[in-house]
């Protein structure tokens, strides 16, 4: 008997593809380690920097979800988009599709609006551009991926000095930072109680990291959480005007005011080597002086779908 196929679904509900014959290229490695693969992105389409109108992109997010071929819907990168489209974004209909839903970076605000209306857990993990177009795919990403999907459970291991001892449990629940912030205020906007907070970003200078996190913490959004664990936060410029602050001075900064134990060391953000994190899903954080492991379980899989 014939193992069925894993259909997977590429959408760009953001940006678009820098590289077309690139994710041509990508797409053709997948189908030739045996997926299908269903593309409703069309480079012809772009937009500006998005990858569509904001029709067409949320069309190609509507479609996906109504594939019955398909398991997994992988967004085709982050940059900026799908805060444009997030009130049309039938997330009851995206839930009962039944699909694994995989990004990070801007769909940030999907796993957080697709949490707060239905309960679904979702994955921040991998995308088309520019993890599963790479000449030389990362193992350690792509291992990630598969091994959280294929469940029943998933363990991530951070390695950082300095860290609090804790041993909580929570759902955990998360992103890129400055998407977080930007939803603040707004429906899509829902911490989950009694959670485990993971952040990350890009280009922002460590004063901007504390600042949001500081806005979190006066909106009430870690009220009641059980930790917050940072990501990767890099690709910024200090300068002489910083007079000593720097990343390190942030930390000690923010482990003394925030009401919640803050570790480092989860390997996530935008960096080759990252893990994949089930958004919603339950984990168990374990840590000391030397970094942590995280296992996460009650998620919906591959096995599921």
């Amino acid at each position: 008997m014939s193992t069925p196929q894993i259909g997977i679904a590429i959408a760009a509900p953001s940006g678009a593809a820098l590289d077309d014959a690139a994710l041509e290229r990508g797409i053709q490695g997948l189908r030739e380690q045996g997926f299908l693969v269903h593309n409703y992105y069309d480079g012809a389409q772009k937009m500006q920097r998005f990858g569509g109108t904001d029709a067409a992109r949320l069309a190609q997010l509507n479609a996906a979800a109504a594939d019955p071929d398909v398991q997994i819907v992988i967004a085709l990168r982050g940059s900026y988009g799908i805060s444009r489209i997030l009130p049309q974004i039938d997330f009851r209909a995206m839930a009962d599709s039944g699909k694994l839903f995989v990004g990070y970076s801007d769909f940030t605000a999907f796993h957080m609006a697709l949490m707060q209306q239905t309960g679904r857990v979702s994955f921040a993990g991998p995308m088309m551009c520019d993890d599963f177009i790479r000449d030389e795919p990362v193992a350690f990403t792509l291992d990630q991926f598969w091994s959280c999907l294929r469940g029943p459970t998933h363990t991530v291991r951070g390695t950082a000095s300095g860290n609090p001892a804790v041993d909580v449990r929570g759902q955990l629940w998360g992103g890129n930072l400055a998407m977080l912030v930007s939803l603040l205020g707004t429906p899509a906007f829902a911490p989950i109680e009694n959670g485990i907070v993971f952040v990350e970003d890009i280009n922002e200078h460590p004063y901007r990291i504390e600042r949001m996190l500081l806005q979190m913490w006066y909106a009430g959004a870690f009220e009641g959480q059980r930790a917050l664990v940072l990501g990767d936060i890099s690709n910024y410029k200090l300068s002489p005007a910083d007079n000593g602050y720097d990343f390190d001075t942030m930390l000690a900064y923010l482990r003394e005011r925030l009401p919640l134990p803050v570790l480092t060391g989860l390997r996530f953000g935008h960096i080759r080597e990252r893990v994949t994190l089930p958004y919603g899903g339950m984990a168990h954080l374990v840590s000391d002086a030397g970094g942590f492991d995280m296992t996460i379980s009650d998620y919906p899989t591959l096995a599921g779908v």
